[in-house]
């Protein structure tokens, strides 16, 4: 009875503390459910736009290549055909990288990304090659050489050139003359305080009027607003589209396994939480459920800037999936951990992922209070779980142990943030893994090879 007495203490200190509970929760809640909305979209965008027509300017995009971030060279291949097609123009500054505290895992993130933008490069019809990771002088040298391109209309071509030396260890460094370097210096701090200004810290960045496009994932989103915006003619479709993976629908796969990596406090496993049982589904895939805690609940660094933006680009990606976030309820520490105890005893139940997928809906779009009884018990109810039996079983399980065997799992893959997968099996004895609720498509399509 250990582990149910520890949760009714915790729930006892709940109700004990409540009117403190309620207030920071109902705090940071309501600021995530408006900076998550259209409304709070539509207002940035409004501001924007009357901030540069009092500055007498004309509209434009602002494009931020950083020459050693993978994303940077994928993205870089689309913009001719950005420029092509619409009728405004695409200003390019030169950045440098993101400082540690907006990298999650500083150790791993040039890990990740490089992995990530190969594994997706031909999904996007681009291309790319790493065979090492640029050294600070080779890095020196391809900014040197872009920096009196950035407003030729040969910059695309240069930097692809550039980017393709670069990352397979051919671009060779030279000295430099004191006005080239000069020259350079002011180009990277002029594109790294318009970053900072206008709200952002990341590489492969697109700007338009208030609203910030990460690299080819969301090129699709700035391509559909600049056509209602007037840039382009009615019905046009976006230069870059979203990859699509094959059907699994039938496939059967279940000699093919998916560990999904979810956390219960993350907008984008909310909002991808849906399309992931889709695909269980049709696949036939066999599942492991993995949730790990929260990443600020386990140390993760994220500025305020990250956060925000965070939280807006999942909403509106929510809005793009159907799947928006709504009456979010964010609650932190203590109420988490009591949840994620409840879910080991529904685990213990056969009915974990029943669990995840109410108390995901009861969070981030019904509001219901997750941080009482009440709202945990509603919870369960919509799991359609015994709530005593859930309890009792909660008391046979450590749920601390349950989640740090998953995030082991998942840092020893090089990952650190939520949902991430691993794929395993079938005909490919080497497993698959991938982070972002942006690479479901890569999923299938990684399940469908691995049973063709």
């Amino acid at each position: 009875m250990k582990r149910g007495i520890l949760l009714m203490n915790v729930i006892i200190t709940w109700q004990t503390q409540e009117p403190v509970m309620q207030l920071v929760t109902r705090v940071r809640s309501t600021a995530a459910s408006y900076l998550s909305s259209a409304r709070f979209a539509s207002f940035l965008q409004r501001i924007a736009r009357g901030k540069r027509r009092l500055a007498r300017q004309a509209p434009c995009v602002h494009y931020f290549h950083q020459v050693d971030d993978p994303y940077s060279h994928l993205a870089v291949q689309k913009l001719d055909q950005l420029r092509a097609q619409y009728t405004l123009p695409f200003m390019v500054h030169l950045v440098s990288e993101s400082a540690d505290d907006y990298k999650g895992s500083a150790d791993d993130f040039a890990i990740w990304a490089q992995r990530d933008a190969v594994t997706i490069a031909a999904g996007y019809a681009t291309s790319l090659s790493i065979s090492h990771s640029p050294t600070p002088s080779q890095v020196l040298q391809a900014n040197r050489t872009l920096s009196p391109h950035l407003s030729s209309d040969t910059f695309a071509t240069i930097a692809q050139q550039v980017g393709d030396e670069l990352w397979t260890n051919k671009l060779s460094t030279e000295p430099s003359d004191q006005e080239t370097t000069e020259q350079t210096n002011n180009a990277l701090a002029a594109g790294n305080a318009l970053r900072e200004k206008l709200g952002h810290y990341a590489g492969a960045m697109f700007f338009f009027d208030g609203e910030w496009f990460w690299g080819l994932d969301r090129l699709h989103l700035l391509e559909s607003r600049l056509t209602a915006e007037g840039f382009a003619p009615p019905g046009t479709t976006p230069s870059v589209p979203l990859p699509k993976a094959p059907d699994t629908t039938g496939l059967n796969a279940h000699a093919v396994t998916l560990e999904y990596f979810p956390s219960l406090r993350s907008p984008y496993t909310a909002i991808g939480h849906n399309r992931v049982l889709a695909l269980i589904e049709r696949s036939g895939v066999k599942v492991h459920l993995r949730p790990v805690m929260p990443m600020l609940m386990r140390g993760v660094k994220a500025p305020q800037t990250k956060q925000r933006y965070i939280i807006t680009d999942a909403g509106r990606e929510g809005r793009f999936y159907n799947d928006p976030l709504a009456h979010v309820v964010d609650p932190f520490g203590e109420p988490v951990k009591a949840a994620f105890d409840l879910y080991a005893g529904a685990s213990e139940l056969g009915q974990g992922m029943d669990f995840v997928t109410a108390y995901l809906k009861a969070a981030w779009q019904h509001g219901v209070d997750i941080t009482t009884t009440q709202g945990l018990q509603q919870v369960a109810q919509d799991a359609g779980i015994d709530w005593q039996p859930m309890v009792d079983a909660a008391d046979k399980v450590s749920w601390e142990a349950l989640l740090d065997d998953n995030l082991q799992a998942l840092t020893g893959a090089n990952l650190w943030g939520v949902p991430s997968f691993r794929v395993s099996g079938g005909n490919n004895p080497e497993p698959f893994v991938c982070w972002g609720q942006d690479r479901i498509w890569r999923v299938e399509q990684e399940i469908a090879q691995r049973v063709s």
